[in-house]
């Protein structure tokens, strides 16, 4: 698909969105620019997921406009759109359950066309592609293993690999530490922090309620709250300990180490009340 020359990653204008009279997203507003890697923060049920779903054209709003690549949704061809856009979350990783013959290799190259298992003929340049991701990941000595075999934070990697290998323009890593012990973590983390270093990659939307989570190279937060944003802007601006506490509803101190910011819930929490 052509992109339009001068165009945001995304724009979301007052976007609303009720189901079965329930309002779930309420006026959002967001805009993405080019060379700009976000974070979106906020409790479950708080309407993340319902934006991921407006971003990629699964759920559209009942009020509102949505542009993504410099292409408005009404107005463009979404299949061919969500090509440029990778996508992972845990849901996704289910789809790979009953294919226990899959190789992580192949769960990559089945990420040429969007695809669960590899249908298509491939050529020697996506085999190198493909192997080329499992080493910018540190897991290319896992590509002839068994995908069912792998860890979890080796899946997560290699469903990542698979998000890139259509070399899309927005990345979206929807929860993805989740399930993670602390040392998969750690080294997912710091395989996204390597990863959004590349001049060349793509924009990042991280999605998370772990505010630990967000890594040095992240630039913006946005923060949802019922459906509403609370915050949006350079994450210093935004990521404070009064706007957090509208988030997530809890007294909290934050402090930032090693340019993260780590939270602490404050003694009089809601366990004492």
């Amino acid at each position: 698909m052509t992109q339009n020359k001068e165009f945001n990653v995304l724009e979301l204008k007052d976007i609303n969105w009720t189901q079965k009279g329930k309002q779930i997203l309420k006026d959002v507003s967001w805009t993405v620019e080019k060379d700009q890697h976000w974070v979106l923060l906020g409790l479950n049920g708080s309407g993340k997921t319902s934006i991921l779903k407006a971003i990629t054209g699964y759920m559209w709003p009942n009020k509102g406009e949505v542009s993504v690549l410099g292409h408005k949704f009404g107005q463009t061809n979404i299949h061919e759109l969500r090509k440029s856009i990778g996508w992972v979350s845990t849901s996704l990783d289910e789809r790979f359950h009953n294919r226990p013959s899959d190789t992580a290799l192949q769960i990559v190259l089945s990420g040429k066309n969007a695809t669960v298992g590899v249908y298509d003929e491939l050529t020697d340049n996506d085999f190198s592609r493909a192997k080329e991701l499992l080493k910018q990941l540190n897991i290319d000595h896992l590509s002839g293993q068994l995908y069912f075999t792998l860890s979890q934070g080796e899946k997560r990697k290699a469903m990542i690999a698979r998000a890139l290998m259509a070399s899309p323009s927005l990345l979206i890593l929807d929860e993805p530490c989740n399930g993670l012990d602390i040392y998969s973590k750690e080294e997912l983390l710091s395989t996204i922090q390597s990863m959004n270093k590349d001049p060349d990659g793509p924009t990042l939307i991280y999605v998370t309620h772990h505010i630990e989570e967000v890594v040095p190279s992240i630039t913006h937060a946005i923060l949802l709250h019922q459906g509403v944003v609370t915050a949006s802007g350079k994450k210093h601006e935004v990521i404070t300990e009064p706007k957090l506490e509208e988030t997530f509803q809890v007294p909290l101190s934050l402090q930032w180490e090693n340019e993260r910011p780590w939270i602490r819930v404050k003694s009089k929490s809601l366990i004492e009340k």
